[in-house]
């Protein structure tokens, strides 16, 4: 009977697969990889069965182990002494290490969940090989197949390796790291620890630590709105300054802004830290100036919280602005001035202009990239860490001082006299939280996002 060409061939289920496949269908729901050896498929067919292979011999001699102790992160916690018959001595027996298990058992489930997924696709390749057997249709041979790693597949070639390397060297972490906030892994639990569920986030939330966490999370993010919102008002007036009409050498005046964006930033920090030193080049200059009478202390031990943070605020200001300097002028070179000269002509003046269309159209373009400055800041280590080192401490907080942000302070529980982890795994999960949320909240409003 005439079939229409047009008409699509019907679709299979895997029931139809297993009842009506061949030997090799069937036996590619328990070896992966056989049907595609059926269909000479070569280098598909071996690799998922080496993998299969690697697999089921990796989870008889290591992973049955490694998930099985998962569950209690180890039996012994702490040191025993033991008496051996045999030797008639007692010995020591050292706790489990935890850690170790802990990451060996994250591995395993991370091991356990991907080859559950190269399951999946091993059933797909197994369905598609029996539709096109039973429908008559070409079968990639082996050749055409490594010809479309290539070519109409070369994304899947090109992303193997990069998906790898961020499964162990971001997932795994990222997991790890969650996966202790729910432990009593501290100073006092260093090696054998235990599962504790939510106890670290009620620490942190309502125990000993809230008293420091809900302060230094409103400076973090009174900090991160200051330093976002100075770097780029100022950053803009700098870049309609340099792009006004009569400024000469509107280059070397960019290039000097841009030296400083160019020198590392750890640099500028330490540097900006000795010249902000009491001893150091500023204090000197006011008094010999007669301006104060005492030296200042900007950022140290014994400086004013307000002072301290004042500055570091100013000081991000000399880092960010050429940033935002360059990303304004760009925008501004390419605003379209027949709006501007009709503005003009209208009788607008400059801060007309500016407000009602230069600095929208500035804001537009510039809305993503502030909400990534915003994030930024809130973790933005390096400023304080390396300016202030979270000085002045302040007695009432749990290992952070006045200037510390939440970053910084998880920084002090990891390595720090507290060394609580668990704590800073809860911290580490709360900032990813803050940061996630926000960036999705602000840049679904943002007309770039609605537009776009």
């Amino acid at each position: 009977m005439f079939k229409r060409k047009d008409k699509k061939p019907p679709k299979a289920t895997y029931k139809e697969v297993w009842s009506k496949g061949g030997w090799a269908s069937k036996l590619s729901f328990f070896l992966m990889g056989v049907s595609s050896l059926k269909n000479r498929q070569w280098v598909r067919g071996i690799a998922y069965l080496a993998i299969e292979i690697a697999f089921f011999a990796w989870f008889v001699m290591n992973g049955i182990s490694a998930l099985s102790m998962l569950s209690n992160l180890g039996a012994i916690k702490k040191k025993q002494l033991v008496f051996d018959k045999q030797e008639g001595v007692y010995i020591t027996k050292l706790p489990d290490n935890s850690v170790t298990i802990l990451l060996f058992g994250v591995l395993a489930v991370l091991l356990l969940l991907g080859i559950i997924f190269l399951y999946v696709t091993n059933l797909r390749a197994t369905k598609k090989l029996y539709i096109d057997n039973r429908d008559g249709e070409h079968v990639e041979t082996n050749m055409e197949q490594l010809k479309s790693l290539f070519d109409s597949r070369l994304h899947t070639t090109l992303m193997t390796i990069p998906i790898i390397g961020i499964l162990a060297f971001t997932v795994l972490p990222t997991l790890y790291m969650i996966s202790m906030a729910f432990t009593n892994y501290d100073s006092k639990h260093s090696i054998g620890f235990s599962w504790t569920g939510f106890q670290a986030f009620g620490n942190v939330l309502s125990g000993d630590l809230a008293g420091t966490f809900f302060p230094v999370l409103g400076w973090t993010l009174v900090w991160a709105v200051c330093a976002t919102a100075t770097t780029f008002f100022f950053g803009v007036l700098l870049a309609m300054l340099i792009e006004s009409k009569g400024i000469k050498f509107k280059g070397v005046w960019r290039t000097l802004f841009v030296i400083v964006y160019a020198v590392p930033q750890f640099v500028s920090l330490l540097l900006m830290a000795q010249f902000l030193d009491p001893q150091g080049p500023l204090n000197n200059i006011l008094m010999n100036w007669g301006l104060i009478a005492h030296p200042i202390n900007f950022i140290g031990a014994s400086a004013s919280p307000l002072v301290a943070r004042i500055t570091v605020i100013v000081v991000n200001m000399w880092i960010g602005i050429p940033v935002s300097m360059l990303v304004s002028t760009a925008i501004i070179q390419n605003l379209p001035q027949d709006q501007i000269e009709a503005a003009r002509m209208d009788g607008a003046n400059a801060l007309q202009v500016f407000r009602s269309i230069t600095f929208p159209q500035i804001l537009f373009v510039m809305a993503p990239s502030l909400i990534q400055q915003f994030i930024g800041n809130i973790n933005n280590f390096n400023v304080i860490y390396l300016l202030t080192g979270g000085y002045p401490m302040n007695n009432n907080y749990v290992g952070a001082g006045d200037t510390d942000l939440l970053v910084t302070w998880l920084y002090n529980l990891v390595f720090g006299q507290t060394q609580r982890y668990n704590a800073s795994a809860v911290l580490g999960i709360l900032i990813f939280i803050l940061s996630a949320v926000f960036s999705l909240a602000a840049y679904r409003r943002t007309n770039a996002f609605k537009e776009g």
